[in-house]
């Protein structure tokens, strides 16, 4: 599967941001979908994912009740709603994929990489 995002830019604290991840190659629905990012000093991290069905989601506590993920099949696209965003929230972004079968709240089951996007969070 390819994975290409979008979507990142600057905003300011507070402020809100929408990143996409469209998927091409393989059945859609044959993948949990996470975002993953990587800050200036920080190790790369799951920040969200959601499982093939759409119908569970995982969130790392620093973003729970901030950030939504969200899939659409008919579209092949994931999405990852950031609200209150905080200067810590700036990162580089990645989507990624994670066969079907496995545990999709695990970071290391993530083996389908896109790009990334950058978001800084600024005044």
């Amino acid at each position: 599967v390819q994975l290409q995002a979008s979507g990142g830019g600057l905003v300011q604290p507070g402020g809100s941001l929408r990143i996409s991840c469209a998927a091409s190659g393989r059945t859609f629905t044959d993948y949990h979908m996470g975002w993953f990012r990587r800050g200036p000093v920080k190790e790369r991290e799951l920040v969200a994912a959601i499982d093939w069905r759409g119908g569970s989601t995982y969130y790392t506590a620093s973003v729970s009740g901030r950030f939504t993920v969200s899939k659409s099949n008919t579209k092949n696209t994931v999405y990852l709603q950031m609200n209150s965003l905080r200067p810590e929230d700036t990162a580089v972004y990645y989507c990624a994929a994670s066969d079907y079968f496995n545990d999709y709240r695990e970071g290391r089951n993530y083996n389908y990489w896109g790009q990334g996007t950058q978001v800084t969070v600024s005044s």
